[in-house]
């Protein structure tokens, strides 16, 4: 299946705001977060997406139909290199995982911005971990490194 990565715009926020909400769902079986009183998992940067250069979101789309298959949000604030890129949510829905989709995004993504990366697998995920373990040797080889829960490497 080819796919694209479409900017989320302004407009569509509301969605992309969803299917967070999905992803914090899952996420929160292994890192114990908790939903507020609203019933909403709080996300206090999402707003930022619309406002700051530093932050990035997408939508991952099947070319040929346009059908939504998931998102990825992408900044520059990092943890453990001085300058770099990392993946702060990322998510392919349940439906479309297993297929490829999730390689590709996370490809594209790394092939926007050269330069050094982290990406940190959502905490007490086994599945996560190994995604994200495949996809980053995949793409870039011996040159990665995995540091108290944050992988790093730089676009070969």
């Amino acid at each position: 299946m080819d796919i694209t990565l479409e900017k989320v715009e302004a407009c569509k926020k509301d969605v992309l705001f969803r299917l967070l909400q999905y992803s914090l769902f899952e996420e929160s079986l292994g890192d114990q977060s908790d939903m507020n009183e609203d019933a909403l998992f709080d996300y206090p940067w999402f707003e930022n997406y619309f406002t700051e250069e530093e932050r990035e979101a997408y939508f991952i789309r099947e070319q040929e139909t346009d059908s939504l298959l998931g998102f990825a949000m992408i900044n520059t604030y990092v943890q453990k290199c001085d300058f770099g890129h990392s993946i702060a949510e990322f998510m392919v829905l349940p439906k479309f995982r297993r297929r490829g989709i999730g390689r590709k995004a996370a490809a594209m993504c790394f092939a926007m911005h050269g330069g050094k990366w982290e990406v940190s697998p959502a905490a007490g995920s086994r599945q996560a971990y190994a995604f994200w373990k495949t996809v980053i040797e995949e793409y870039a080889g011996e040159n990665i490194r995995y540091e108290e829960g944050i992988f790093l490497f730089s676009k070969r």
